[in-house]
């Protein structure tokens, strides 16, 4: 069952009390899904990779920029413009070559998430928004997989076990998404550069253990983490039986405040006048033109803007640019749309787009 190779790889596992050839085995014959390979993804990865794990999936649309490489230290600055499940599998499998990696240069959407998750025993959810958070937890949910969730921000994290047996669900903890205007980001507030290594580490072990079938997992439980005391904080999480109901996916949208304008990729056109909130290192990496007045700063940074004119605005996912309009809305703006999906979006249709 295991090459000689394996045998000396493992063989820490094989002297572990509790563990031993039987649960390697059961990592060997398992497969994982890892959605999205940044801060969260790339710990989770390093170490379910090294673990054993047969198949092992990651999904992820977005490339490698320079701001990524304080906490995903999987990537280098060689690896700048580049997707990052493509690289990070290649990375992987110079780590552990008995590993087989599927390979998802694509984001999670409605139209794809029921057919790729299906394929794997284990979900690990490493987004950092909440509109895959629910896209996730609905379809493991509709195809009964559990998911091992993840979030982190500034110094804080969380570590949860979702749809597990007869576990609740990410809904029962969250049942509905938070107004967009009220969602920070790390884009934008910061998140300290260690704690996805350790948040990401407790996600793969929550993987390893339900794989396996050995310890007591968190589901049922949401782990909080802060990274400043050192403490540790777990709340229990009760199962609410309508949130197993799900029979379909839904638009997963976070709404802020009045409907805001949006103008699609498809009919987005580059001579139009545009206005990128993002912050001035995430604009100097790759941006497509326009004025760049970063979100906290829009209330100065208005004055460069002329309210008669029509303005596109531009941020990495689509979320900041929605607040955005919010803001110049306030201040006399009112010839404003949103680009649907944000940067990400245009860099997955125009892959000229994308820095090199």
């Amino acid at each position: 069952m295991f090459s000689k190779d394996e045998e000396i790889r493992y063989s820490r596992h094989f002297r572990l009390e509790g563990f031993g050839e039987e649960s390697q085995r059961r990592l060997k014959n398992s497969s994982v899904l890892v959605i999205g390979a940044g801060g969260l993804g790339c710990p989770a990865l390093q170490y379910l990779s090294a673990a054993g794990i047969g198949t092992i999936g990651i999904m992820d649309g977005d490339v490698v920029n320079l701001s990524n490489l304080h906490r995903q230290i999987l990537y280098s600055e060689s690896d700048i413009g580049q997707n990052k499940a493509e690289v990070a599998a290649f990375k992987l499998s110079q780590q552990n070559p008995n590993v087989n990696f599927d390979i998802h240069t694509e984001y999670l959407t409605i139209n794809n998430a029921l057919d790729i998750l299906n394929q794997y025993d284990v979900i690990v959810d490493g987004s950092d928004n909440f509109e895959t958070r629910y896209l996730v937890n609905d379809a493991c949910v509709i195809l009964d997989k559990p998911f091992v969730y993840g979030a982190i921000l500034k110094f804080e994290g969380q570590v949860s076990v979702f749809n597990y047996e007869d576990g609740p669900t990410y809904r029962c903890l969250f049942n509905e998404p938070p107004k967009g205007d009220l969602i920070p980001n790390c884009a934008e507030v910061g998140v300290i550069g260690v704690l996805p290594g350790i948040i990401g580490s407790y996600q793969a072990n929550e993987a390893i253990k339900i794989l396996t079938g050995i310890g007591e997992t968190l589901s049922g439980k949401l782990l909080l983490f802060d990274a400043l005391k050192m403490s540790h904080l777990t709340i229990g999480i009760k199962l609410v039986p309508e949130n197993k109901q799900i029979m379909d996916l839904t638009r997963y949208e976070i709404e802020c405040g009045s409907p805001i304008p949006e103008i699609s990729i498809r009919d987005f056109e580059m001579h139009q006048d545009i206005v990128d909130v993002r912050e001035p290192l995430e604009f100097a990496e790759f941006n497509i033109g326009g004025i760049n007045i970063p979100l906290g700063s829009l209330g100065s940074g208005f004055k460069d803007l002329s309210v008669s004119k029509e303005y596109v605005v531009v941020c990495k996912s689509g979320i900041r640019s929605r607040k955005a309009i919010e803001v110049l809305r306030e201040l006399g703006f009112s010839k404003l749309s949103s680009l649907k999906g944000g940067l990400d979006a245009y860099m997955e249709m125009n892959s000229d787009g994308r820095q090199k």
